[in-house]
């Protein structure tokens, strides 16, 4: 039974995409909605994984691809990394066609590059679709937006969230997969992450390059990551710790977290490299994330009653559930996320770069207990800032135009020091 479409923070970039270039290529995980987005946007469809009619369509695609491209525009090719040589028969129609807005791709594996002869720069774009987030899901009411405190810094004093712990607990199970947000008891919309682990475990991490790979390590690989998720922790730590119970290569390491990579599983944030410290001071591990926390949550068992018990494990999925909505946004604002963390042990979880080169420092916190020390970080850094640039130096570091504690609280504040106390149920783009 389908249901109706929830619109999306991604509907508006694409609709912007479509307008400025020949075609969008729209990659990002499995279940997390690319093509009903797309295909809302798209006035005919080739779907490549039709098993009634996949193989005619390979034929085609090796024999004389454009065939594939006859359609009313947009055309949305869904799955199209299954026949590469599309690539190029897109790039050349666009160029002969001379439009915008002609072919919408997605695909939900990165695909050989070596397969493509143009890299189609110019003609098409890349986006990438995250799962939904809690503003998506209807769970944020969505009354701050972090494009108007950009803007304007709005009053954001006494805004609340309806959002308990309870709530936020069973979201981050749940996970924001719109398969599971649709089902109508809690205990199916929970089984949707663990169902999407199995398949990772048991099928879609052979299948994407065709290499097969022991299931017990894809689960182990899996346990370890969730278990230092939202850390800095080496890949050394990670390997290590799963071969504490099979023999992990570093080499089959790296090619195990190569697939999930291509598969958009695993979705680390890298470092901030600000000049303003020592180079030999600043961390430069990844910080490691999954694109969802579910995946972290499905991966080691857990469910709601488990982490009402132990909050302190579920801080750190909370801050997992708090990068995804913020790339979320972050996305739609045309920007990105980092995060800084140095060996005199400052750190700041969230980094958000806008492409003018505005930004935020955002600490994620759970709990009123622990906003004074994220404040004391975020103001830290910012006297780091101001003593860089009070020595001589050519360029000047601007001085972060937001300072944001995230949290799982009920009611939004300014505090006089200027840093912005912000419900994660009260977020959106």
């Amino acid at each position: 039974m389908k249901t109706d479409y929830w619109n999306r923070v991604f509907d508006e970039e694409l609709n912007v995409y479509l307008e400025a270039f020949g075609a969008v290529l729209i990659t990002g995980p499995k279940w997390c909605g690319k093509t009903t987005t797309a295909s809302r946007n798209a006035k005919s469809i080739l779907e490549l994984q039709d098993p009634d009619k996949s193989q005619g369509y390979l034929v085609t695609a090796e024999t004389k691809p454009s065939l594939l491209l006859e359609g009313e525009k947009p055309r949305l090719i869904d799955e199209w990394q299954m026949a590469p040589v599309l690539w190029d028969a897109i790039r050349t129609s666009v160029d002969h066609i001379g439009e915008e807005g002609l072919y919408i791709l997605t695909g939900s594996t990165s695909v050989d590059e070596s397969k493509i002869m143009h890299s189609g720069t110019g003609r098409i774009a890349r986006l990438t679709m995250l799962p939904m987030s809690l503003f998506e899901s209807k769970e944020s009411n969505g009354a701050i937006s972090l494009k108007e405190l950009f803007e304007s810094k709005k009053d954001i004093d006494g805004i609340t969230s309806k959002l308990t712990i309870e709530d936020l607990v069973f979201a981050t199970c749940r996970g924001g997969w719109p398969a599971s947000i649709f089902k109508k008891t809690k205990r199916a919309q929970l089984l949707v992450a663990a169902s999407y682990v199995d398949n990772i475990i048991n099928s879609d991490i052979s299948t994407v390059d065709g290499k097969s790979r022991d299931t017990t390590k894809v689960r182990n690989l899996l346990m370890s990551y969730a278990r230092n998720i939202s850390t800095t922790v080496s890949n050394k730590t990670i390997i290590e710790d799963i071969n504490t119970n099979t023999n992990f290569s570093e080499t089959s390491f790296y090619d195990y977290v190569n697939a999930l990579n291509k598969l958009f599983v695993i979705d680390d944030i890298p470092a901030w490299n600000p000049s303003i410290r020592s180079k030999t001071s600043i961390r430069s591990n990844s910080k490691k994330i999954f694109v969802d926390p579910s995946i972290a949550v499905a991966s080691l068992g857990l469910y709601p009653e488990v982490l009402l018990q132990d909050l302190y494990t579920f801080g750190f999925l909370f801050e997992s559930l708090c990068i995804r909505d913020l790339k979320v946004y972050a996305s739609a604002l045309g920007g990105r996320i980092s995060y800084y963390r140095d060996r005199m042990n400052l750190e700041v979880d969230v980094v958000l770069h806008l492409n003018d080169g505005r930004y935020a420092l955002i600490e994620v916190k759970l709990g009123k207990s622990q906003i004074e020390e994220g404040a004391l970080h975020l103001l830290e850094v910012v006297q780091l800032i101001r003593k860089a640039n009070g020595k001589k130096r050519n360029l000047k570091l601007r001085e972060p135009d937001l300072l944001i504690i995230l949290t799982g609280g009920e009611i939004a504040y300014t505090r006089k020091d200027g840093v912005m106390i912000i419900p994660i149920g009260c977020l959106r783009d």
